[in-house]
């Protein structure tokens, strides 16, 4: 295996600057990479090998003329399906927009692009980005790269997927509930959702609006950083975008220390509901943190409990009015009734056929939730405790300047295994959610593997809004200090997927 897919986004960004390897050459052997094993992680949904090459071609060309580049122009990177793409197929996981071919780049492509860094193709996600498993996707599921028969994690297994398996050195991803986060957790990688209105949503796909937002996913906190400071910034396209000038993310990272850093553990995210090998790596990760001058507090958020109650609500709403769009009249899939039929006979025919059952399942909550005589009693209710939620981080934030949790409750669990028990799929998010009700910035760190069954696992540290650099900063260090600990990257000691049989469909190959 080239080491070309092993080392960091920023090493390979260095070596590239360095002219010690074109793009060309990194492009090439991560297109290698998907071929080779893709068929077994089926991370991909898309890939363009012809225009990744042609554009690390000009990159080189360009470095080689003495242009002023961005510091990771040349790197690949998976762009994960929500992100609407230029010249490539941008399905959101669904048959109702296969085949979709957008006339234009959503804001974080076109500033990768910008940046000069080199689009590899998009990647699988659940339906939608409703999912914690990408067995939602209407293309078959995506596999974890430590256990083939074990989900990586969603919406956003595939590009979390395609960065623990080196398919990928970077990827972009989806947060509305946990879909970075999560699977940052069962896949051993970084995942990071910044502040909400941080990163512009134009060209994502809306699941729901006031929860979404974009970020990055990495092997690294300073490669996460990097791509934040790529991919973030004032777009007056998004009314919701912040019109801050937000610091260098990357230069937090390279001064990282959490001397005198107060770390508040949300006790009502910290009980014995979590799996016991995620809960102990979650302790030794605090007490090294500690050990190197941190200060690790207790707090209370007494409404975090409500949470999924409260998002299991306010997600569907926004989703059946999003997903409203899908109509059979503007664009993608129109299914026509035998004999033909009206405009509303095809509209159901073409929602029934290009749906699937969990967004069926949603939009159907949402609608009942929104409609006359239920509105205050559900959707209403929901936003109050969503204020609630927002007082508890306000409370919090006033003690610490940042919250530790474990990032999900469990390891990777078998495919299947929660397929048919939404409720139990939901639980997953349960210490994801708060973030996204909140707009605060949440990243996931791996803090090893847990004892129980060999499986990677990740700690979460929440920051106020607008202060994802405080993230960068707690990330970064625990980063080293386990590093310093392990003497390798954790993903050191993922399989080689090279020996594993072919577990992809013949419809989910690449």
């Amino acid at each position: 295996m080239s080491d070309l897919i092993r080392i960091s986004a920023a090493e390979l960004a260095a070596r590239l600057a360095a002219r010690e390897v074109s793009s060309v050459e990194a492009t090439q052997v991560h297109l290698d990479r998907i071929a080779a094993v893709d068929g077994a992680v089926h991370a991909f949904l898309h890939v363009d090998g012809e225009r990744a090459l042609a554009a690390a071609a000009e990159v080189d060309r360009r470095r080689a003329a003495g242009d002023a580049l961005g510091p990771l122009a040349g790197v690949p990177i998976a762009i994960k399906d929500v992100l609407v793409t230029e010249g490539m197929p941008s399905t959101a996981g669904s048959r109702i927009l296969e085949g979709w071919v957008p006339p234009y780049d959503a804001t974080p492509v076109r500033r990768v692009r910008e940046a000069g860094l080199i689009p590899l193709g998009k990647t699988n996600m659940d339906e939608f980005a409703m999912g914690s498993s990408t067995e939602h996707s209407a293309y078959g599921p995506t596999y974890n790269p430590w256990e083939l028969e074990r989900i990586p994690g969603g919406s956003g297994g595939g590009s979390a997927a395609s960065v623990a398996s080196f398919e990928a050195p970077l990827a972009l991803g989806s947060d509305t509930g946990g879909s970075i986060r999560q699977p940052a957790h069962v896949t051993g990688t970084v995942g990071v959702k910044p502040t909400y209105g941080a990163v512009s949503r134009y060209g994502s796909i809306a699941l729901a609006s006031s929860l979404d937002q974009v970020g990055p996913v990495s092997r690294t906190v300073l490669d996460a950083a990097l791509l934040q400071d790529v991919i973030a910034g004032h777009d007056p396209l998004d009314s919701t975008s912040i019109p801050d000038a937000w610091p260098s993310m990357a230069e937090a990272v390279r001064q990282a220390d959490v001397s005198g850093l107060r770390i508040g553990v949300v006790k009502q995210l910290d009980s014995d509901g979590f799996q016991a090998g995620v809960r102990s790596r979650f302790h030794e990760a605090l007490e090294l943190l500690e050990r190197n001058g941190a200060d690790i507090v207790e707090v209370s958020a007494p409404h975090f409990e409500y949470s999924i109650a409260a998002y299991y609500l306010i997600l569907p709403a926004e989703a059946s009015s999003n997903l409203a769009k899908f109509d059979s009249v503007r664009f993608g899939l129109r299914v026509m009734p035998e004999g033909g039929g009206t405009v509303e006979q095809v509209m159901a025919a073409t929602r029934e056929a290009g749906f699937g059952p969990e967004v069926k399942r949603r939009v159907i909550l949402g609608t009942y939730a929104l409609s006359a005589g239920y509105y205050d009693a559900y959707y209403g209710s929901a936003q109050k405790v969503r204020t609630l939620v927002q007082r508890d981080f306000d409370a919090a934030f006033a003690e610490v300047d940042v919250l530790a949790t474990p990032t999900a409750p469990t390891t990777a669990f078998k495919l299947g295994e929660k397929l048919d028990d939404p409720l139990a799929m939901y639980l997953n998010d349960v210490a994801t959610i708060p973030a996204n009700l909140a707009g605060v910035p949440g990243i996931s760190v791996p803090t090893g593997l847990a004892p129980e069954d060999g499986l990677p696992v990740g700690i979460q540290f929440l920051a106020p809004a607008r202060e994802d650099a405080r993230l960068y900063n707690v990330g970064g260090a625990l980063e080293q200090l386990l590093l310093e600990q392990w003497g390798a990257p954790l993903l050191s000691q993922a399989p080689d997927l090279s020996t594993h049989e072919l577990l992809a469909t013949e419809e989910g190959a690449v």
